[in-house]
């Protein structure tokens, strides 16, 4: 019997009810035993045992580390040496000897002087480009395979490793293709058209569009389902009778919600401006087969243009919303689907252990 591998993941955001990318390839790691660290936060501390939260993969919170000036040399390399100590012990108590330890943010640099291991993974899925170049540089290059999760993140790294891949970000396929999903309660009374959006409301994110259109449009109710934060035009939209602001729900829930949207809406946010990283919130909208309509940057290059509306001002937002729901769905849906199962987070991994298998990982 062939033995499993051992991996140790440390991720840069926590373990969620939202799976994050990080998540989404550890649980499906079958070869393998994982050992996942994640920042710590309140109500996780390092004290705490592990959490097994896969078959295959068990939690733990890193030992808390105060914030760092990026110049403070010494002190990050004794923060990265403590949370090595911590790492490497936690390993041992579980037999872990023999490990691919897999990276995701620059900082993580300050581990590999002080973490034996038979190969060094850097997943990279943000533009970390607010930090000291040399970290990225460093990690990239001492990585047996770097992972990137946009063509802009592959052409920043590729000049400091040869050995690079493309994995964008990708969706659980079978909980958005689902036919005949249940509406939920709070949308059955609507009876007209439904213009949806998925995802966090905050400052940074632009809701210019919706304001414009639900004015445009009172015969149709926008949808907005997501964490509601501090936002400008928040109680201007609140005061419209066709929008609903229904905060966040459940990530199983979702696909019923989405299930009632007929156009999925995408928004700009203010720090996707520099960024090309598809969110995986386009990956499950194109899962439904539904029409799509994106506000896109002055310069950005448009992803899926054959099965996605790409407006670059309110108004041409909203005149796309009213194309989108006049087009014939039977020669366009069917392609968005192929779309979305081709990023299902299933052959993400495959791709992934591929790779791996490939170069002796």
């Amino acid at each position: 019997m062939t033995p499993l591998k051992q991996y140790i993941i440390v991720s840069y955001t926590p373990w969620r009810t939202t799976p994050s990318r990080t998540q989404q390839l550890a649980a499906r790691l079958r070869d393998g035993e994982v050992l996942f660290f994640q920042p710590s936060r309140p109500g996780h501390s390092h004290k705490d045992p592990g959490r097994q939260v896969r078959p295959n993969v068990t939690v733990y919170a890193l030992p808390p580390v105060r914030p760092l000036p990026e110049n403070a040399e010494l002190l990050l390399r004794h923060a990265g040496k403590r949370l090595a100590a911590f790492i490497r012990r936690t390993a041992l108590r579980h037999n872990f000897r023999d490990v691919v330890l897999w990276t995701t943010q620059p900082q993580h640099v300050y581990l590999l002087d002080h973490l034996n291991h038979r190969g060094l993974v850097y997943d990279c899925d943000t533009d970390w480009s607010d930090l000291p170049p040399q970290w990225e540089g460093d990690l990239a290059a001492a990585a047996d395979v770097v992972f990137t999760a946009s063509p802009g993140l592959l052409d920043r790294l590729s000049p400091c490793n040869a050995n690079i891949a493309l994995i964008p970000n990708g969706v659980n396929y079978p909980m958005f293709s689902r036919p005949s999903l249940e509406v939920p309660p709070a949308l059955r009374d609507i009876r007209g058209p439904v213009m949806g959006w998925v995802g966090r409301i905050d400052a940074g994110l632009d809701l210019s569009p919706v304001e414009y259109a639900a004015l445009e449009h009172p015969e149709w109710t926008f949808v907005l389902v997501g964490k509601v934060g501090d936002h400008p035009r928040l109680s201007r939209l609140e005061r419209l009778e066709n929008v609903r602001f229904l905060g966040r729900k459940p990530a199983v829930e979702v696909p019923d919600y989405v299930s009632r949207f007929d156009v999925c809406l995408d928004l700009r946010r203010r720090e996707q401006d520099f960024s090309d990283v598809l969110p995986r919130r386009i990956y499950e909208y194109l899962s439904t087969g539904k029409p799509i309509v994106t506000l896109l940057a002055p310069d950005q290059v448009e992803e899926f243009p054959d099965v996605i509306y790409g407006a670059h001002s309110p108004a041409d937002y909203c005149r796309l919303c009213e194309r989108a729901l006049a087009e014939d769905p039977t020669w366009v849906a069917p392609r968005r689907r192929d779309y979305g199962a081709a990023a299902a987070w299933s052959r993400r991994a495959q791709t992934v252990q591929r790779i791996l298998g490939a170069i002796g990982l």
